[in-house]
């Protein structure tokens, strides 16, 4: 439990930071500002809940229920509800102050797969096995 509590801090940290240097880059070249829908704070936020749930979804499956061949199941269902979650960008509507909300869901759709793909991208550095 401890080694997925940490592979999910470390993935929500590393995640956010990917996350808020797009935010920064995506507004700076296009020219737009979304600080009144989406800040630093809810993007941190979401980054650390979200790998500290793939993390829990790890250790219930594999420690707790002692079913590791289900891992991959268990990815699975962290892809689908990353591709579920771009919903709510989609369909959110946006204060009628804001220039440009066409441009708001590519700046979030692309941070939802973030801590997916940190969480998976660190998963070699936590495995337990050892490979040959």
């Amino acid at each position: 439990m401890r080694k997925l509590l940490i592979q999910g801090i470390i993935a929500g940290i590393l995640s956010a930071i990917a996350c808020i240097i797009y935010q920064n880059v995506y507004q700076e070249m296009l020219f737009v500002d979304f600080g009144k829908v989406i800040n630093s704070g809810s993007i941190i936020g979401a980054c650390l809940i979200s790998c500290l749930l793939m993390a829990v979804g790890y250790w219930l499956i594999v420690e707790k229920l002692g079913k590791p061949k289900l891992k991959g199941w268990v990815n699975i269902a962290i892809m689908l509800f990353s591709f579920i979650s771009i919903l709510g960008p989609i369909s959110v509507s946006l204060p009628l102050d804001i220039e440009f909300p066409e441009m708001f869901i590519g700046l979030s759709i692309p941070m939802h797969f973030f801590p997916p793909m940190v969480f998976f991208g660190l998963a070699p550095f936590f495995d337990s096995k050892p490979t040959n």
